[in-house]
């Protein structure tokens, strides 16, 4: 089931330079492509499916219409940028069988803030962005929001297994993998301590160059 976001398409038989006639007239060249299809060339408005790609993003099924009637379930596989002035390129459509299961990572969304960085002066140290799955496509998530706001002290943990899924979603990686907690901020001590380390490694590359550039200047005396 899709979330009755759409695009439209038409068949694209415009190739090699007549491509940059399209993309003057305001037209993405595209292709969409499956496990059991054959792959075909399209354009798309690039006003309508910049609309799509901000609201849909990579992991949201999407009605692709192409032509007059035909219509398949995509996701916006891959999309190509340029990058002098940030428009659509090119886009990659992938054609979605409803009752095959996919592999795709879902990226994650972090929201409110934590109590142990406001009130103690913590630092939020995040380990993952996004989380690999494999479900079927109608039941999908298109992100997972992670809520900093339970983080209250130091031990207070945020891990795959706390996110907000269906028992219909299969995750591919270890559900005590941690999201996000809280450091907490260094003591004037492990301050100093850095500081001087950081002095002593300078203090040490100093000398070995030094060292190189008088045994050059020796060098070349002879």
């Amino acid at each position: 089931m899709t979330n009755n976001i759409s695009v439209k398409a038409q068949i694209r038989e415009e190739s090699g330079k007549k491509v940059k006639t399209l993309r003057k007239e305001g037209k993405v060249p595209a292709v969409v492509y499956g496990k059991k299809i054959k792959a075909q060339n399209l354009w798309v408005n690039a006003l309508d499916f910049r609309r799509v790609y901000e609201k849909a993003g990579e992991n949201t099924l999407i009605d692709l219409e192409i032509g007059e009637g035909k219509k398949m379930s995509v996701l916006i596989y891959d999309t190509q940028v340029d990058p002098l002035v940030g428009n659509f390129s090119h886009v990659d459509f992938f054609q979605v069988r409803m009752d095959e299961e996919i592999e795709t990572e879902i990226p994650l969304e972090f929201v409110g803030e934590a109590p142990a960085v406001k009130n103690l002066g913590g630092i939020l140290v995040t380990g993952i962005d996004e989380v690999p799955i494999r479900c079927l496509p109608g039941n999908m998530p298109s992100e997972f929001k992670i809520n900093l706001s339970v983080l209250e002290t130091f031990e207070d943990k945020i891990a795959v297994k706390d996110l907000p899924a269906s028992d219909k979603v299969e995750f591919l990686v270890d559900a005590e993998t941690i999201i996000a907690s809280i450091a907490a901020p260094r003591s004037e001590e492990e301050l100093a301590d850095l500081n001087e380390k950081v002095e002593e490694d300078v203090s040490n590359v100093a000398g070995v160059e030094k060292k190189e550039v008088e045994g050059e200047k020796k060098e070349e005396k002879k």
